[in-house]
């Protein structure tokens, strides 16, 4: 089923998490500073990230709305898709690689923290804010799916818009990240071993290496080209072959772009009878139809064909 499509409700959602996260980015490294646990390092360098990729994601939307151009007569709606990427990298390279580092360095180089205090302040601080941020995250995602009759796990792999998803991923791993450095922090000072902070520290890494492997596959295959939901692609063969002037459905194929931006590409075998007029209205009418099933389809071109010339009777099997 398809989603929808409210930038309202992702902006929404991206000023939410991107204060919260620079809030408890800042409470976080304070306390570092403080204390010098590898995990309360690697929780601040995790709020940095998020609330930067969070950011970039903004850019991201604001620069899919450029209107086309004669050097991209198609718009430029594949820009979330490329931030998205952007983000996933970052989150990689920034987050999960650095927490990773300071974990193993604090595992070979242990020593207790001071000023404990100061860790479970820039906590609860976390928490607090985190929470208030993942709320906003939940409640426009609900919105987002909630024409889809799909699974949770389902939506997040055929979403064609990884903004959302991506701050709900980002506040719920910041959630996790939080737990697992109190568990550190605690464990270090209940033990006077500073083994546990470091462990906790590539806990923390090991979750968003989990969110960045996920959020690059998926925008990588966006950004390189999807086909349309199979639910939309329905909904066109439905349209085209429901039509009296259509014969037969020879190719369809479809390209997303960005979340309500598709090229479609129809070829199509027309009755015999038909004259070029006729062909002409035909074409509009197909053209208005699909656009009223499937808004998203921005661009749609269509081609006249014979199942003869390629040498079968056969409609040929579904296109992309």
């Amino acid at each position: 089923m398809a989603h929808s499509n409210d930038d309202a409700g992702v902006r929404k959602a991206l000023i939410a998490g991107i204060a919260a996260n620079f809030g408890v980015a800042v409470a976080k490294f304070v306390a570092f500073l403080f204390t010098r646990s590898a995990a309360m390092f690697a929780e601040s360098l995790h709020s940095v990230a998020d609330s930067s990729n969070q950011f970039l994601l903004f850019v991201g939307i604001k620069l899919s709305r450029k209107a086309p151009t004669e050097s991209h007569p198609f718009g430029y709606a594949k820009e979330r898709y490329f931030y998205s990427f952007v983000v996933a990298l970052v989150i990689f390279l920034v987050g999960a690689l650095v927490a990773i580092y300071e974990g193993v360095q604090k595992i070979r180089h242990p020593h207790p923290m001071e000023n404990v205090a100061w860790n479970y302040g820039a906590l609860a601080i976390g928490f607090l804010f985190e929470a208030f941020a993942l709320r906003i995250a939940w409640r426009e995602f609900r919105h987002w799916r909630a024409s889809s009759n799909e699974s949770l796990l389902q939506s997040l792999r055929t979403a064609k818009d990884l903004a959302l998803p991506t701050v709900l991923f980002e506040d719920s791993a910041a959630l996790v990240g939080l737990l697992a450095a109190a568990v550190g922090v605690t464990m270090t000072q209940v033990t006077g071993n500073g083994v546990y902070d470091g462990i906790a520290s590539i806990v923390i890494g090991m979750v968003l290496l989990g969110v960045s492997v996920f959020l690059t596959v998926e925008s990588h295959s966006l950004l390189v080209g999807e086909s349309a939901s199979l639910d939309d692609r329905q909904r066109i063969r439905a349209v085209v072959q429901e039509d009296p002037a259509v014969l037969g459905l020879i190719e369809l194929l479809t390209l997303q772009r960005g979340p309500d931006s598709i090229v479609v590409a129809l070829e199509l075998h027309f009755a015999d009878h038909l004259t070029v007029d006729d062909v002409e209205d035909a074409v509009r009418r197909l053209e208005k139809k699909i656009g009223a099933v499937v808004p998203a389809a921005s661009h749609v071109f269509i081609e006249a064909g014979s199942f003869r010339r390629r040498g079968s009777h056969d409609p040929a099997p579904e296109g992309t």
